[in-house]
């Protein structure tokens, strides 16, 4: 990347994306009313991913504004998988019984285009007030069945080592806590943040620490990334990932393949495949169920057990995230289909032939199981 605006500072104007030629100068008008209802925000390392010269580059599709964001569809919603229906006090999201969300924060190093709290976070929007943050502790505090804290926003990781490890020590201070976690854009972001002074921040004694990071393609990983993930890991905190399923993205076997298989390479286990949720103006990232389970079908018959996440959706309207992959067993538990799309009997009845059938893709291996021995 050639440009200053890329080299020194996040762009955050339509012309200092069009400056960068992430956009062009014809695109500002159509544009100008996207960026007022969505914050932008794209930092030099994600610039510096960005081929400029792919109209169709994954990182640009990601991050760079589109008019297609101001296009709604039915059933789209500004709280698509119902946090606010479980926000007993401000900053807290209490959905399953063992663990809650706190929302430490509403702003993010970069802005993605198909956020589901898109509508909730920006420039401005501000971190928990000192009263509110005493409300949220209190909150945790007084529910004993609370096990796990998770951080998030925003990117909680945008706040300074300094007030993320006040923030750390309080939440070890509930002794029924025993699980800190905490979700992140920023080593992808904004790698340099990442400091050993954020790491320990990060450690809590006596406590469990985990951080997920959020990645979609395998060029988000990039050196100064990986090497911010492994100061987390090679400091005692474990990794791990999600992903969001992104038409134009990551749809494609191969494309998903080489993220897992980067992530595990990083000492990253993957976690969730998340179908995209229904926030407005984000229908040009979304995928069909249908289209998930093909591709979940396809890493498992082709990527090590370390490289499968598991693909969930959350549920519209605040019941929670499912698992929603394919099913290999039939429902009275006699078929059940291996990885290469063969159907065998179970339990295997004596002297009979196995059944083969076409369901899926042709074998992935031509070798037996005698010849494999």
């Amino acid at each position: 990347m050639t440009s200053t605006a890329k080299k020194e500072k996040s762009l955050r104007r339509l012309s200092e994306l069009a400056d960068a030629g992430l956009i062009g100068r014809e695109r500002i008008a159509a544009l100008q009313q996207v960026a007022a209802r969505y914050a932008v925000a794209i930092t030099p390392a994600i610039a510096g991913l960005i081929d400029e010269t792919d109209p169709d580059d994954p990182i640009a599709r990601q991050f760079v504004p589109d008019a297609r964001e101001l296009h709604g569809e039915p059933g789209e919603s500004g709280d698509p998988i119902g946090d606010d229906a479980f926000c007993p006090v401000e900053g807290i999201v209490h959905r399953y019984p063992d663990r809650v969300l706190l929302k430490i924060v509403n702003a993010c190093a970069a802005y993605c285009r198909f956020c589901f709290r898109r509508e909730k976070v920006g420039p401005g929007r501000g971190a928990l007030s000192p009263r509110a943050l005493a409300a949220a502790l209190d909150y945790i505090s007084s529910h004993p069945q609370i096990w796990e804290v998770i951080l998030t926003g925003g990117d909680p990781l945008v706040l300074s080592a300094r007030r993320l490890a006040a923030l750390a020590r309080e939440v070890a201070a509930i002794a029924h806590v025993k699980v800190l976690r905490v979700h992140t854009r920023v080593p992808v972001a904004a790698p340099q943040r990442v400091s050993p002074a954020l790491v320990r921040a990060l450690r809590v004694p006596e406590k469990a620490t985990y951080v997920v990071l959020h990645v979609n393609h395998d060029r988000e990983l990039s050196p100064a990334a990986r090497a911010a993930c492994a100061r987390f890991i090679d400091a005692g905190i474990p990794m791990l990932a999600q992903t969001v399923l992104l038409r134009g993205v990551n749809d494609n076997v191969e494309t998903l393949g080489a993220l897992m298989r980067a992530l595990v390479e990083c000492r990253i286990k993957p976690y969730y495949l998340h179908h995209a949720d229904m926030a407005p103006g984000t229908a040009h990232f979304r995928t069909g169920i249908g289209d998930g389970h093909a591709l979940m079908r396809a890493l498992h018959g082709r990527y090590s057990g370390l490289c499968q996440p598991t693909y969930v959706l959350d549920i519209p309207g605040g019941y929670g995230k499912s698992p929603i992959g394919p099913n290999y067993l039939t429902a009275d538990g006699t078929m059940i289909e291996d990885f290469n799309g063969c159907t065998h009997r179970y339990p295997p009845q004596p002297n009979a032939a196995p059944a083969v059938g076409d369901i899926g893709a042709q074998p992935l291996i031509s070798a037996t199981v005698n010849e494999r021995k």
